[in-house]
C-alpha cells in the first residue's frame, strides 16, 4: 500500500517527506504585539466585553434545554427562596438561611440580605429553616416551651421587673439586666462568650454581630439597635476566638429578636452539619430573647427618616429607644432629642415583621424588655429551667420584685398576633407540621414555581 496520502485524506504534513520520513523541526516565532502584555498588565485580570458589544449569555434555564432530567419535586433551591422571601421583601435578616446551608453556598450581600455566592445544591435546608419561607413558626413554639406556649404570654416559669444596681447601668438599655445576666453566666463559667450586637466601625447606630468574651466587652456594648445584625448568618466563629478551647467545647449564650431564637432552635433540633457554622449552633446554650413587635431597615430609618428627615445628627445620639408606641431619641446628657410615634416610621420597618406574632420570644430561655415595668426597670420572663439558673446567678445583683403589669404585656402580645393574623397568606396552625412545603406556600402567596428554570 502506498504512503502517499490522497487528495481525500488531507494534505501532506509540513514536517513529513512523501516516504513518511520526519524533517529538521523548525518552530514559527509566536506574532508580538497580537496578544496580552504581561509585562505591563495585570495577567490576573480577565479582559472584558469590549464597549458596544453584547453578549448573549445563557441563562439557567439552558439547564432544562440540555438535558432530560427533571427537578426532583422535594427539592428547593435557594434561588426560590430567594423569590419568595427575600425580593418580596420579607426577609427579616436573621441569617438561619445562611447557617443552616451545609455546602456554605449562602452569605451576606453589602445590602445586608442573604445572597448566593455559589452553586447551590437544592438541599431545601435555607427554606426550610426560614421563619417566612418553610419554618412554621408557631410550631417551633410548642416544640421547644410546650402546649401553654400558643396563648397569652405563654406560660412562664415566674416573671420579675429588675434593674441592675451597679454604676455601669447608665449606658444600659432599661435595667440593664441582659448585660448583668450574661456577666454573670461568664464569671460564673457557665459560658465562654456571648453573642451580641456592637455598633458598626462605619456607620452610627447600625448593628453588627459580634462575640463579646469579657466582662469589659459586655458592659461596653450594653444598649439596643433597632436593626438586625444577620446573628445566625456569622456563627462561622474563629476558631482560636476563645483561648484554650476547641470549638466543640464552646459554651455560648445568645441575645437576639424571637425570630433569631426561632431559628436557631429550630436548627439544634437537627443532627446534621452546618458546614462553617456548625460549632456555633452547637455551642449556644442560653438564648435570651428581647421583646419585638417589628425591626427596621437600617438606610431607612437611621439614615432616611432620623438623619435625612428630621436632620438629627446621629453622632450626638447617645440613646434609642420604643416605648409606649413611641420612638425616642436621647442626647448625649439624656435630654429628649425627638418622640414621634412609631407608625411615623412604618416605611422603614421590616415587611416580614408584620407576620410575626412572637413579641415575647416563646423559644427563648428569657425574655427581656421594657413592657410591663416602669422607667429604668427591665420586665423578665423565665421560660425554662435554665434560663431561671442564669437568674439566680443574677438575683444577688439586681434590685426585683414581681412583674408590675402582666396585662400590658399580654395586651402588646395579642395586638402583635392580630397583626400577625392580618399579614400571614397562610394558616396559623401550631398543630401542623413544622415545615411548609415550597409548593403550598407558592400557591397562597401566588410566588413563582422553579424561577430559576424561568430566567431567575
Amino acid at each position: 500500500m502506498s504512503s502517499e496520502p490522497t487528495e481525500s485524506e488531507g494534505e501532506t504534513p509540513t514536517n513529513v517527506t512523501s516516504d513518511g520520513s520526519l524533517r529538521d523541526l523548525s518552530f514559527t516565532e509566536p506574532p508580538t504585539g497580537r496578544s496580552q502584555n504581561v509585562e505591563s498588565t495585570d495577567p490576573t485580570v480577565r479582559p472584558g466585553v469590549p464597549d458596544g458589544i453584547t453578549l448573549e449569555t445563557p441563562d439557567y434555564s439552558i439547564r432544562s434545554e440540555m438535558s432530560d432530567i427533571t427537578t426532583p419535586d422535594e427539592k428547593t433551591w435557594f434561588m426560590e427562596l430567594d423569590e419568595a422571601v427575600i425580593q418580596d421583601g420579607r426577609c427579616i435578616q436573621c441569617g438561619t438561611c445562611v447557617a443552616s446551608c451545609p455546602s456554605d453556598s449562602i452569605g451576606i450581600g453589602e445590602d445586608g440580605l442573604p445572597e448566593l455566592v455559589k452553586m447551590c445544591t437544592g438541599c431545601s435546608l435555607c427554606w426550610d429553616f426560614c421563619p417566612r419561607g418553610g419554618l412554621r413558626y408557631e410550631r417551633q413554639w410548642k416544640l421547644t416551651g410546650g402546649e401553654d406556649n400558643v396563648s397569652g404570654a405563654g406560660d412562664p416559669l415566674t416573671e420579675f421587673s429588675a434593674t441592675v444596681t451597679e454604676d455601669w447601668r447608665s449606658n444600659a438599655q432599661d435595667g440593664g439586666v441582659v448585660t448583668s445576666i450574661l456577666v454573670h453566666l461568664l464569671e460564673a463559667g457557665e459560658i465562654d462568650g456571648a453573642l451580641i450586637a456592637t455598633e458598626s466601625d462605619d456607620d452610627p447606630w447600625k448593628a453588627e454581630s459580634t462575640l463579646a468574651t469579657s466582662k469589659a466587652e459586655l458592659i461596653e456594648n450594653a444598649g439596643s439597635f433597632y436593626n438586625q445584625t444577620m446573628a445566625l448568618g456569622n456563627l462561622d466563629l474563629d476558631p482560636d476566638a476563645i483561648d484554650g478551647k476547641p470549638p466543640e467545647e464552646w459554651s455560648l449564650a445568645l441575645v437576639g429578636t424571637p425570630c433569631e431564637i426561632e431559628g436557631i432552635r429550630a436548627l439544634q433540633d437537627f443532627g446534621w452539619e452546618y458546614q462553617s457554622h456548625e460549632a456555633g449552633v452547637r455551642a449556644i446554650e442560653y438564648t435570651i430573647a428581647l421583646m419585638c413587635t417589628k425591626n427596621f431597615n437600617y438606610q431607612r430609618l437611621i439614615g432616611d427618616q432620623l438623619e435625612a428627615k428630621r436632620g438629627i445628627d446621629l453622632s450626638a445620639v447617645e440613646k434609642l429607644d420604643v416605648l409606649h408606641g413611641k420612638l425616642m431619641v436621647y442626647g448625649e446628657h439624656g435630654e429628649m432629642i425627638l418622640e414621634e410615634d412609631i407608625e411615623e416610621f412604618h416605611d422603614a420597618a421590616l415587611k416580614g415583621c408584620d407576620e410575626c406574632a412572637d413579641f415575647t420570644g416563646y423559644c427563648a430561655d428569657l425574655t427581656v424588655g421594657s413592657v410591663g415595668s416602669s422607667e429604668e426597670y427591665s420586665s423578665v420572663i423565665v421560660r425554662t429551667e435554665q434560663g431561671m439558673e442564669a437568674f439566680e446567678l443574677t438575683a444577688p445583683d439586681l434590685e426585683y420584685h414581681d412583674l408590675e403589669d402582666r396585662s400590658a404585656i399580654g395586651r402588646l402580645q395579642g395586638w402583635d398576633k392580630k397583626q400577625a393574623f392580618e399579614s400571614l397568606e397562610r394558616p396559623f396552625d401550631p398543630d401542623a407540621p413544622r415545615f411548609i412545603d415550597y409548593t403550598d406556600h407558592a400557591e397562597q402567596y401566588g410566588t413563582a414555581i422553579n424561577p430559576h428554570e424561568s430566567n431567575h
